[in-house]
């Protein structure tokens, strides 16, 4: 017996390392040290820092990687894993500097594998990350052929004195929502049941649009990283932000709120994208269920003093990114719910 008859073929990984060297290289940073290849990643702190702290983060793609490995859409996925580790370390208004990957795989499939590293690589220069090294694990019988699983780790870099932690949010501040490019990386259990459910195959089109419902679900999420340098370069003030993922506004907004006070919603401030609402009719969704699922067309929230707003939003379209103010700041508890305005 050997390695390969087991299952492993040593050297067809590191012929994907040869593969993927190109495409990482494409991420790299100044402060990035070595290449690819070593036993850890080297990043030095960027210049001119006088008390940098360092902001984690960590997280995967979640049941989207069932939808994706049966409709052979591997590239999404990759920016995908970026984008939901970054989209949350930025929340503290700190610069993404590194990212790495796990893939873990039951046979190591190049084509598939390298779609994935690419679609990371893509994220991270979204994102002005390096692509700093990763981990490729090929573990035959405890994962099927074919298939895999995502996990990644963001580390970025804020001065101390610029750190975003909702502290100076007041009453009477305004919430302006930014719109999500779908589903994003949430909500895939409930979204895969409607979908057997309705028996929907490749070619089952999203009314209203067109659109192929699958591409529409496999839409990757989209990263405001850039659009949060944006802002801060040009002066506008931010108070506070939140990343919308599993929970839904009701979950995620009131993380970036302190004691106190408590956010209003207009909830008729957007319509609601085809998508979702295909989601809940087809689905019998209850109201409640798809406040707390999905973000429903809200990617991120900023929360900024109200004479800034407009000029926020503004710099969002500039960014390329569709924006509106969703509700304000209130004084106090909210009740028995998280947000007020909710319509359930």
């Amino acid at each position: 017996m050997d390695y390969r008859s087991a299952g492993v073929d040593v050297a067809a990984g590191r012929a994907f390392v040869e593969r993927i060297r190109a495409s990482v290289e494409t991420t790299r940073r100044s402060e990035v040290l070595g290449g690819l290849g070593g036993f850890g990643g080297l990043c030095r702190l960027p210049a001119g820092l006088r008390r940098p702290l360092l902001v984690a983060g960590a997280d995967g793609v979640g049941t989207k990687l069932e939808l994706a490995q049966a409709h052979g859409a591997h590239h999404g996925v990759g920016i995908d894993l970026v984008a939901m580790c970054v989209n949350d370390v930025i929340t503290s208004g700190a610069e993404p500097l590194f990212f790495l990957d796990y893939i873990a795989t039951g046979k190591l499939g190049p084509e598939a594998m390298a779609e994935v590293v690419e679609g990371i690589a893509a994220g991270c220069r979204q994102s002005g990350c390096a692509l700093l090294g990763g981990e490729t694990a090929e573990m035959p019988g405890f994962y099927g052929p074919g298939r895999y699983d995502l996990a990644g780790f963001c580390v970025a870099v804020v001065e101390e004195d610029e750190r975003i932690d909702g502290t100076r949010v007041a009453p009477g501040d305004r919430i302006v929502a930014v719109a999500s490019s779908g589903v994003h990386s949430n909500g895939f259990s409930l979204v895969r049941r409607i979908l057997e459910a309705e028996a929907v195959d490749a070619g089952t089109a999203l009314p209203e649009t067109s659109q192929p419902l699958i591409e529409a679900l496999l839409t990757p999420t989209v990263i405001y990283a850039s659009l949060v340098k944006d802002l801060h370069r040009a002066g506008l003030p931010l108070h506070a932000m939140a990343h919308i993922t599993g929970g839904g506004l009701p979950e995620n907004l009131p993380r970036c709120l302190p004691a106190g006070v408590h956010g209003e919603i207009n909830s008729d401030s957007w319509a609601r994208p085809p998508l979702f609402r295909w989601l809940q009719e087809r689905g019998q969704v209850p109201e409640a269920d798809l406040w707390n699922t999905f973000n429903l067309g809200v990617g991120f929230c900023l929360v900024a003093p109200a004479e800034a707003s407009a000029a926020i939003i503004d710099g969002c379209r500039t960014s390329g990114h569709r924006a509106w103010e969703l509700g304000r700041v209130s004084a106090g508890a909210s009740g028995d719910r998280p947000l007020a305005g909710l319509p359930y």
